[in-house]
């Protein structure tokens, strides 16, 4: 049988946050997902920018609150892999859609190989930091 490794117990450095995406990486240490909406065109961006990808605009973006649930649009079995996470191969990592019509990039852990698919509903997952902050993986539903 395959098995498939969580990648939890690999020690994470903390991000170096830039002023724009200082609020996003706050807010992890609520494990709360907030994203960017431009509030002239109506839509969200992800990951966190400085401008608005539709408009080019500093002075459209809010930062609003989301559950993080989604599903899961694409994944790779990460077979090799370089430090921190050589030896623990093999992982997931998954792209996942959320209703808010963005895509999140990140680990998939406390998943089977038998449970895991494209379309499978998923949920947070919040990896703690050193420096109170949270990575966010996501976990089936």
């Amino acid at each position: 049988m395959n098995t498939i490794n969580d990648t939890l117990n690999i020690v994470r450095d903390p991000p170096k946050w830039r002023s724009f995406s200082k609020p996003f990486w706050d807010a992890t240490r609520e494990k709360k997902l907030i994203i960017q909406y431009d509030k002239e065109v109506g839509k969200y961006q992800f990951f966190p920018r400085p401008t608005s990808i539709y408009t080019g605009k500093k002075s459209n973006l809010e930062w609003h609150e989301v559950k993080g649930h989604g599903e899961v649009y694409s994944f790779t079995i990460a077979r090799r892999a370089r430090p921190p996470f050589q030896g623990h191969e093999p992982f997931f990592i998954a792209v996942v859609k959320l209703p808010e019509n963005v895509n999140v990039m990140g680990n998939m852990v406390n998943c089977s190989l038998e449970q895991m698919k494209i379309g499978l509903k998923v949920k947070p997952y919040w990896a703690p930091l050193s420096n109170g902050t949270h990575l966010l993986m996501f976990e089936p539903e």
